[in-house]
């Protein structure tokens, strides 16, 4: 009876130590992944609080855009959606499925919505940034691959042509990239002819900037009223600035 019993723990062990082996192998080949959300997703830690890994969204995607993250894809919450554009991007769905199919508002539809309709275009899942450096347009080399693949052309994605000084007869035509329109859909950048996209999505957490409250944008109506309670008037310490002054003697 021992004997078995020893049998039993040995063929445990053994099966332990190869699962142990397993996870170590599948951790030590995960690759860190940009965590490019499916449409109307809620903030990243609002989202990781709602979404209950269901997989309805992922069922519901006609393209199979979407995939549950698995242990390999370091960086995104275990059996959440996420897609990679470079693979299969967002195909702009109109009635927008995975969103409707959510049943816990992780994919919220309010952000989603416009006059009372769903509206794939308001969708923020991430925003394209061009590598100048590695772009063939900015080389001369006339592509508008890009450009022509995305679906909100001339607004999200829009080209700007400059007179080529290097060889003083062809023009540039450069893809730039509106934020507040670009959607983060991701087929600029499988569009991209580079071997690796010169035009990347990424979470707009990343990308975006912050100005804050202390800069006025006078081209902007009614920005001016951040003025309204500003003492414009300037105090000078003329002490502190005499000292300021004679630093280096004393």
């Amino acid at each position: 009876m021992q004997r078995r019993d020893a049998i039993k723990t040995g063929f445990s062990l053994v099966g332990l130590l190869a699962a142990g082996s397993f996870v170590y192998k599948e951790y030590a080949n995960a690759k860190p992944v940009l965590k490019l959300r499916p449409p109307a997703a809620l903030d990243e830690d609002e989202f990781l609080t709602r979404c209950i890994r269901c997989g309805l969204c992922v069922e519901a995607c006609p393209f199979d855009t979407l995939k549950l993250a698995e242990f390999k894809d370091s960086g995104v919450g275990i059996g959440t959606p996420f897609f990679t554009p470079r693979d299969i991007p967002c195909y702009m769905c109109e009635d927008i499925p995975c969103v409707v199919e959510c049943p816990t508002e992780a994919l919220d539809p309010k952000l989603v919505t416009k006059d009372g309709a769903l509206d794939i275009n308001m969708a923020r899942m991430g925003v394209a940034v061009v590598d100048e450096k590695n772009c063939v347009a900015y080389f001369g080399i006339q592509c508008d691959a890009c450009y022509r693949a995305c679906p909100l052309i001339d607004k999200a994605l829009w080209i700007d042509y400059k007179r080529n000084e290097r060889t003083g007869k062809h023009a540039f035509l450069l893809p730039i990239v509106d934020s507040d329109y670009c959607t983060g859909c991701g087929k600029c950048e499988l569009a991209c002819i580079t071997d690796k996209a010169a035009i990347t999505v990424l979470p707009r957490d990343m990308v975006i900037g912050k100005v804050g409250d202390n800069y006025v944008k006078g081209w902007v109506e009614g920005d001016d009223a951040k003025l309204k309670d500003v003492d414009t008037k300037m105090h000078l310490d003329s002490k502190k600035g005499i000292k300021y002054l004679n630093e280096d003697e004393l």
